[in-house]
């Protein structure tokens, strides 16, 4: 229940959420708090804050109350991206607080996507510059169908420029369809490089990649590194031919190689994810690849990705982790986002755990059927609730 007081000028919270239960990974707290927001930021943390001096109430009675959620891998350069989703209405009105598009963009296109998508959007967007200069623009020819698509200068310069923004360099490696044999493997050694000259990790697409296996993406591969969509079924996956997690990727691992879940419409598949798990595999953060082509299914939003982690036996705190303060400390930002610690930039989601029957289908057309869903109820961004307008 939320309602609204007519107040004086010596209210001293803008919102206040009161009943829930504080899921704040960041600082290990799972219990009954109150959470209160002025000017854009978390103000207050305890047990029980003043109703009286809150300008806005929302009682979270038998509701959890996160940090807004950090969903990695999105595509939400709408109009020039085929790809692309419109971020507020798909990202923000469903709890992702925070997205970082991974590569709609390249040097070519980013300062539009900069000035037309970033700097309008209420959702806090930032990015992976994709290494091809023109970036995600039509699925008819690939990012790769030349070499020279791969431009490291044009990449390194559109990073000096927009270092405020762009955290890494995308490389997408699928053959044919994105990556023609002429060019092969030399994206990724081109993005390995521009990564490199600008002190800046990279994020691999590494399925069916012309290269033996994965064995060879990750060869490359460093600390801080993100290979994404690591529970896909396609060749240069994480199984080997016997049907067991690599030992590359027990060792990139080891070695601080993040393993990005990026569901996406064909990255995400249960055999797979299953395999690894009961190996000790879990992944590093949780995204949902979110674009136009699974955001009707079998995606829908990074809730229902993270209600599939939640039927493959993470706790709420281990799912919630994975995309507050874990990919906080990822981009660098673990002071201001991840977490409800006072001083925090003010971004909530608050959810409800319902018990009910739901079915949970991969990217192969596979389903499980789940006996709960987390379903994101009111979504705070900048100390105030927000609302989708465009919602029907």
């Amino acid at each position: 229940m939320t309602f609204k007081k007519d107040v004086g000028l010596d209210m001293k919270y803008d919102l206040l959420i009161r009943n829930g239960t504080l899921i704040d990974p960041a600082r290990s707290i799972h219990a009954p708090l109150d959470v209160a927001f002025a000017n854009g930021k978390v103000v207050e943390v305890a047990e029980t804050l003043p109703v009286a001096q809150a300008r806005e109430v929302i009682d979270a009675d038998g509701r959890y109350v996160t940090p807004g959620l950090i969903d990695v891998h999105v595509h939400v350069f709408p109009g020039v991206s085929h790809f692309g989703i419109e971020p507020d209405p798909t990202c923000l009105a469903r709890g992702a607080t925070t997205v970082v598009d991974a590569g709609s963009a390249g040097a070519d296109t980013f300062p539009g996507f900069r000035k037309y998508v970033i700097e309008v959007s209420q959702t806090r967007i930032l990015a992976q510059l994709n290494i091809a200069s023109q970036g995600m623009v039509t699925r008819d020819i690939g990012e790769f169908a030349l070499p020279e698509y791969a431009d490291v200068d044009a990449c390194c310069r559109m990073i000096e420029q927009h270092r405020d923004l762009i955290l890494g360099v995308k490389v997408r490696l699928t053959k044919d369809s994105i990556v023609s044999e002429s060019s092969g493997m030399i994206p990724l050694h081109r993005a390995r490089e521009a990564a490199d000259a600008a002190g800046l990790p990279i994020m691999i697409h590494p399925q069916a990649a012309w290269c033996e296996s994965l064995d060879d993406i990750l060869k490359v591969m460093k600390q801080g590194d993100i290979l994404t969509h690591c529970f896909h079924g396609m060749a240069c996956g994480i199984l080997d031919e016997g049907g067991k997690v690599r030992q590359s990727v027990h060792d990139a691992i080891e070695r601080g190689v993040i393993f990005d879940v990026g569901h996406g419409a064909g990255s995400f598949a249960w055999d797979v994810v299953e395999t690894a798990m009961a190996e000790g595999i879990l992944p590093k953060t949780i995204s949902s690849d979110l674009h136009i082509y699974n955001v009707d299914g079998p995606v829908f939003d990074l809730a229902n990705v993270l209600t599939k982690f939640l039927h493959l036996g993470l706790t709420l705190d281990e799912v919630f982790s994975r995309v507050t303060s874990i990919p906080a400390e990822s981009v660098l930002l673990q002071d201001q986002i991840g977490t409800l610690a006072p001083g925090a930039w003010g971004d909530a989601v608050i959810f409800e755990l319902r018990e009910e029957t739901c079915t949970l289908t991969d990217s192969q057309g596979q389903s499980r059927t789940g006996t709960q869903r987390l379903e994101p109820v009111t979504v705070v961004k900048a100390g105030r609730t927000y609302r989708n307008e465009l919602a029907a």
